[in-house]
């Protein structure tokens, strides 16, 4: 039997993206990203849900991260996978619980300048939006364009 744990998530970064050094010297990046859902009610109001998702990437990913100035606010796509850790809390002694997305590929939907940094605003279509695909599994990276992946929905 086949299996697949596969995340693809579009939403905007909650927090600057934390950079750190475990003790064997690899590099990891962490960050909030949100991804908001709508909805009608009983009442025929329009509601919306955010969803706040952990995500975490090691090594190059990381790096690149850090190069591109990568901060709050941005809108970012990852593909990744679920990952689930645990530990206990010093305070309480309690076990704690958390689910990461550990990203795979990612790509920087916030338009950037000549300077290569990036700018605040909406994204457009046609502005250039770097790509990163750091799999070891050889996945390519999402297309910059994607007017035409609706035409690929089934619904």
């Amino acid at each position: 039997m086949a299996y697949l744990n596969k995340v693809m998530l579009i939403g905007n970064i909650g927090k600057d993206p934390e950079i750190r050094m475990t003790t064997t010297g690899r590099k990891k990046v962490s960050f909030s990203l949100a991804t908001s859902r709508r909805y009608r009610d009983n009442n025929g109001e329009t509601k919306e849900i955010t969803d706040w998702h952990n995500v975490v990437g090691w090594g190059k990913t990381a790096d690149i991260i850090e190069s591109l100035g990568v901060r709050k606010g941005m809108s970012l796509f990852v593909e990744g996978t679920l990952t689930y850790r645990s530990w206990d809390d010093q305070a309480t002694g309690q076990k704690r619980y958390a689910t990461d997305v550990t990203m795979e590929t990612f790509q920087l939907l916030t338009p950037r300048n000549s300077n290569g940094a990036p700018q605040n605003g909406n994204y457009n279509r046609s502005s250039s939006t770097p790509s990163y695909d750091n799999s070891s599994m050889g996945y390519p990276p999402a297309s910059a364009d994607s007017a035409d992946m609706d035409d690929d929905l089934p619904f």
